[in-house]
């Protein structure tokens, strides 16, 4: 079974960091590319950042271009997310997920970034 289990998150002032971690298991993880993605209130849920397996090739939305980076351990099956400069419209539930032949997501967490 695959599960994915974030955590991490947590309510912040503009201009801190947080590093976000999606444990995986259930499934060969060095084998899939892994993504972040995020939801805030009343909005789509928007994909923020790709790694390839191996994690030489990563992809952001402009909006998080220059501030986040992904980055993925494939001894530990950890996939992370760090950010940095936080603005407040950071403010979302972000998911990781994994894409087979259906897509996988974890619970979860919570990021607030506000003054």
């Amino acid at each position: 079974e695959v599960q994915l289990v974030e955590s991490g998150g947590g309510l912040v002032q503009p201009g801190e960091s947080l590093r976000l971690s999606c444990v995986a298991s259930g499934f060969t993880f060095s084998s899939y590319p892994m993504n972040w993605y995020r939801q805030a209130p009343g909005k789509e849920r928007e994909l923020v950042a790709s790694i390839s397996r191996g994690g030489g090739s990563r992809d952001y939305a402009g909006s998080v271009e220059g501030r986040f980076t992904i980055f993925r351990d494939n001894v530990k099956n950890t996939v992370y997310l760090q950010m940095n400069s936080l603005k407040p419209e950071d403010t979302a539930r972000y998911y990781c997920n994994m894409r087979r032949t259906d897509d996988y997501w974890g619970q979860g967490t919570q990021v607030t970034v506000s003054s």
